[in-house]
């Protein structure tokens, strides 16, 4: 074994990097569970040494320490913020929304495209987008039926909203919150840095959207007003259930807005919120509805990545990245932009996401914050945004998909990809002349 640890130790960086680019191959393969994928790279690096098994040393606390390298604040955030919006979604109410919505559009299909396009997308900006659209879904597939309509524009559309509206939002999308862990931006900071991009993206993508699908929103007088007729009165399930659930989600993000103010960690505000909710709940029902596997794969994820970087690899890309770029800040960023929105297309965002931002971070010792401020910002824009090149850039996009499939409505990968090409190009475009002004004017 020591023989072993020896050779590990004087090649780590090629060890390290070869384990991770193997985890991302499997991963985008997607022929096994990534989160066996990445629990088994996890026990690989720690197995072999890239990472310490030791929490201490006799120079006292190790750093080098496997736990170290797991971002509890990613873990503790996503873990809260699944079971209030589990809970939350028991009552009801957010599907009552969304059909007093569609009642107000009187049944006319562009208004109804409107609807439920920004109600996904603000949706997705305070949940996580798996969850929102799952809650969007069998809304769509009723309404669709109802005014006699193919539902794959509107779901089309849905995927593209879910995706832009998470953008903007610290919790909105989880490479968001890997960012906003690594480079400590409040939830204020991503509302008004991205808020303002992610409104005109959405407008240009639904202009371009329409233009596509306009033939396809046709119906009848009769079919519009049978949208007014949907019997809602029955959709709120538990009353006492609503009342508490939205107090705690509302405190929780008024937690998140004021964090400038309180200094309160994020994750801590949202753990508050949970174990408050927990009390009259049953634990072991809610937590069956944790997404676990989501949870071990960053776990994971965190594992893999920090052995790369306890062997000095990430320290070397973002050595590289300024080398190419010529230190040069403007050239830095949107190349960070647009490869990460090409990339995050073809390969899930949060892997990449959780392996640029340590690069970030370690240009940012050498250069300053100032000068890595706009990276983060296209780090986020195009990690987020480029999921909607493919069917399988984002998870959202994955179950949208597997259910249409279900109910018989087949969206082809190319099909999906003839849009999502566009509504990427737009979004990175516009994204670009944002930063630009924003940054570097």
């Amino acid at each position: 074994m020591e023989h072993l640890y020896e050779l590990v130790q004087s090649h780590s960086i090629v060890i390290s990097a070869a384990i991770l680019i193997l985890a991302y191959f499997f991963i985008a393969l997607e022929k096994i569970p990534k989160v066996t994928i990445a629990l088994l790279g996890a026990a690989v690096v720690v197995f072999s040494g890239l990472v310490s098994q030791d929490k201490t040393t006799e120079a006292g606390l190790n750093t080098q320490y496997f736990i170290n390298f797991i971002d509890f604040n990613v873990i503790f955030l996503l873990v809260s913020m699944m079971i209030i919006v589990n809970i939350t979604t028991r009552c009801g109410v957010f599907k009552w929304v969304a059909i007093e919505l569609l009642k107000m559009t009187k049944g006319k299909p562009l208004l109804v495209l409107i609807v439920l396009a920004f109600f996904t997308a603000i949706l997705s900006a305070f949940l996580d987008n798996v969850t929102t659209v799952i809650l969007i879904m069998p809304i769509t597939f009723v309404v669709a039926k109802q005014l006699d309509l193919n539902p794959i524009p509107l779901l089309i559309t849905e995927v593209f909203s879910s995706n832009i509206g998470g953008t903007a939002t610290l919790i909105g999308d989880p490479p968001n919150i890997i960012i906003g862990s690594a480079a400590n931006f409040s939830f204020m900071d991503f509302l008004l840095e991205l808020t303002i991009i992610c409104f005109i993206i959405m407008i240009a993508v639904l202009i371009f959207l329409y233009s596509c699908f306009k033939h396809q929103l046709v119906t009848t007088e009769e079919k519009m007003k049978s949208i007014q007729n949907i019997d809602n009165s029955q959709t709120i399930t538990d009353y006492a259930l609503l009342k508490r659930s939205i107090t705690v989600l509302a405190l929780v993000i008024l937690g998140f807005i004021t964090h400038d103010i309180t200094h309160i960690a994020t994750c801590i505000i949202a753990f508050i919120g949970a174990s408050i909710l927990l009390l009259f709940e049953k634990p072991e029902e809610t937590f069956k509805e944790v997404e676990w596997n989501t949870i071990f794969f960053f776990i994971g994820l965190f594992v893999i990545i920090g052995a790369f970087e306890a062997a000095g690899g990430i320290k070397l890309m973002a050595e590289w990245l300024l080398n190419v770029t010529a230190g040069s800040q403007k050239i830095a960023s949107f190349v960070i932009l647009w490869a990460s929105g090409i990339l995050s297309g073809i390969i899930d965002n949060i892997p990449y996401t959780a392996t640029m931002a340590p690069m970030i971070s370690a240009i940012e010792i050498e250069t300053g914050r100032e000068f890595v401020l706009p990276m983060w910002w296209c780090l986020s824009l195009g990690a987020c945004l480029g999921g909607n090149l493919t069917i399988i850039g984002a998870a959202a996009n994955v179950i949208v998909s597997e259910n249409a499939a279900k109910h018989g409505y087949k969206i082809p990968f190319l099909s999906f990809m003839k849009y999502g090409m566009v509504v990427v190009l737009i979004s990175l475009g516009l994204s670009s002349i944002y930063i630009w002004f924003r940054h570097f004017m």
